[in-house]
C-alpha cells in the first residue's frame, strides 16, 4: 500500500460513540457508507463538499481508497451445500 493510500485511509475512523461505530470520515458524524451512496446516486465530488461543508475532496478520495480495500480479498471457499 502506498503512503498516499495510507494517508486517506488515516481518514476513517471507528469509534463505537460515533454512529454506533460504523466507519466515519474523521471522527464526524458522516458514515462512508452515506458518502458511497451519494457517489453511487450520481453525485459529484462538489456537489457533496457544497451539501455538507465539513467534508473535504481528500475525505471523498479516503471513502473511495476504503472501499477499494474492502474489495481486496486473498481467496473465496466455496461452502458445501
Amino acid at each position: 500500500m502506498t503512503t498516499a493510500i495510507s494517508n486517506l485511509l488515516d481518514r476513517i475512523t471507528m469509534n463505537h460513540a460515533v454512529c454506533h461505530g460504523k466507519p466515519t470520515i474523521r471522527g464526524l458524524r458522516y458514515p462512508v457508507d452515506m458518502v458511497l451512496d451519494l457517489l453511487s446516486a450520481g453525485m459529484g465530488f462538489d456537489e457533496i463538499i457544497a451539501d455538507y461543508p465539513d467534508l473535504e475532496t481528500a475525505d471523498i478520495c479516503a471513502v473511495l481508497a476504503y472501499a477499494a480495500q474492502l474489495t481486496r480479498v486473498q481467496s473465496i471457499e466455496m461452502l458445501p451445500a
